[in-house]
């Protein structure tokens, strides 16, 4: 296993088996005021990716250009400690151009550690990022991973990550306050949740991990991997770390121990998605007589969405079809409906040869999108006649005002579908701005979205 380069553009792994394993030092291979709030207001909530990431402490730029990222700290030479951020993104967030036989953009990643009292210590680098197809710069799932060790002397520091898009200046800013700790003899890290790693036994010895930035994993498919180390153990110590989930109930717990043979022992654990509960997971190595060290992971129906309830799932997956199969999966028992999500996956995945059901990551990309576009109307986006059809049908080739007088109220919008051979009219017919399919429009959408989800 190799070192990951500064800029490397990822495809999410095909499902593993079902793992929960505690190993010891070698190398391996990676196998949630008082206001009452509606429903569909919550649901809004958890397309707010940024808002759950600030939450779990992560990173989170403040866009233009949308990033999570983390920041983890381990032994490095003598008493120094490294830091080492990793920044997760989607090729969407960048303005890619005709590049030879594909597509192309370039970035600058920035990133600065301020100190009291000392000069600030700050790294860049230009990369640029390749894709061989238009659908490839569409993507809104994690596709590029970004990482950066720096070497820090212990203390408060303030880290500020920026990120730039050099074909079209937007730039994304993430700034929070860390404290880079020192690792005596006889202590551990904070566990650190990463896609790939490869062990280490001094403090010397380089660091080969591929963070995973978000510290989510999807449920039903690959497995959590939390790795950790033990530094400077003379003696055999056992510590021991528990998984509660977001009840503080423990689902699950071990020893671990450090054989005091090494400077230092690295440990980690597979945790399979489908053995722990979905939502928010806090990882507790340690205890009051050894210290505590912690990290939060999210177990979500995909990585690249924050929906961690069944019934939320169901509920955004309103307009997606395959409305027996949802509704068998609704009515199931708890234990049932992890195997049953697996065969919705599989059996509504238009590209089976790929690790991702881009059926769904489009639908759950328009939902975003309709979310904000149609907010205006009064209520969430994606709940409005316009935001139905755009998650459905997506964007049309043509729009036009067709109101026939300048008062708002009596207002028309007309969508052209040249694909489907379909005119959509939305009428505003309260003068309040909430368009509405009029009745023949509706009966035309419903037949077009009866072609357009055959297979579901």
């Amino acid at each position: 296993m190799t070192p990951l380069p500064p800029a490397s553009c990822r495809t999410l792994l095909v499902p593993s088996a079902l793992l929960l394993v505690l190993a010891g030092c070698g190398s391996w291979q990676r196998v949630g005021t008082t206001t009452t709030v509606t429903p569909e207001v919550q649901l809004v909530g958890l397309l707010d990716v940024n808002a759950t990431y600030e939450r779990l402490g992560h990173l989170v730029s403040s866009g233009p250009l949308n990033y999570v990222g983390s920041v983890v700290f381990v032994p490095g030479a003598g008493d120094s400690t490294r830091a080492l951020v990793g920044l997760s993104l989607a090729n969407r967030e960048f303005a890619f151009q005709r590049d030879g036989q594909g597509f192309g953009a370039r970035y600058r990643v920035d990133y600065q550690f301020d100190r009291p009292g000392s000069p600030p210590k700050v790294v860049g680098r230009e990369q640029p990022i390749r894709v061989a197809t238009f659908q490839e710069t569409l993507r809104s799932d994690e596709s590029i991973l970004l990482q950066e060790q720096v070497t820090l002397a212990a203390g408060d520091y303030t880290v500020t990550v920026k990120v730039r898009d050099l074909s079209n200046g937007q730039i994304g800013t993430a700034v929070r306050k860390f404290t880079v700790p020192a690792f005596a003899a006889g202590s551990f890290t904070a566990p650190v949740l990463a896609y790939q790693v490869r062990a280490r036994g001094a403090r010397t010895d380089s660091l080969s991990i591929v963070m995973n930035p978000r510290g989510t994993v999807a449920y039903g498919g690959d497995t959590l991997l939390v790795y950790f180390e033990g530094v400077g153990y003379r003696t055999p110590t056992t510590v021991p770390l528990q998984v509660r989930d977001d009840r503080d109930s423990v689902v699950f717990s071990t020893q671990v121990r450090f054989s005091g043979t090494r400077e230092v022992e690295s440990q980690y654990i597979r945790l399979a998605p489908d053995s722990v509960p979905l939502g928010q997971l806090e990882i507790i190595l340690g205890d009051t007589t050894t210290g505590i060290q912690r990290a939060s992971a999210l177990v979500s129906f995909s990585a690249a969405w924050v929906v961690t309830n069944f019934d939320d799932l169901i509920s955004l997956l309103r307009y997606f079809g395959a409305d027996n199969k949802l509704s068998r999966i609704q009515k199931a028992i708890a234990t049932d409906r992890a195997q049953l999500w697996k065969e919705f996956y599989h059996d509504t995945d238009p590209v089976p040869g790929t690790p991702n059901n881009e059926a769904l990551e489009l639908y759950f990309a328009r939902v975003a999108i309709a979310n904000q576009r149609y907010r205006t109307e009064g209520g969430p986006g994606w709940r409005t006649d316009r935001g139905e059809v755009y998650i459905v049908l997506g964007d049309p080739d043509e729009i036009y005002d067709a109101s026939p007088t300048l008062q708002y109220a009596g207002r028309y919008y007309q969508w052209n579908y040249t694909e489907y051979r379909v005119t959509l009219f939305f009428q505003d017919q309260t003068g309040f701005g909430r368009f509405r399919l009029t009745t023949a429009s509706r009966s035309d959408f419903e037949r077009v979205k009866a072609r357009v989800q055959p297979l579901r």
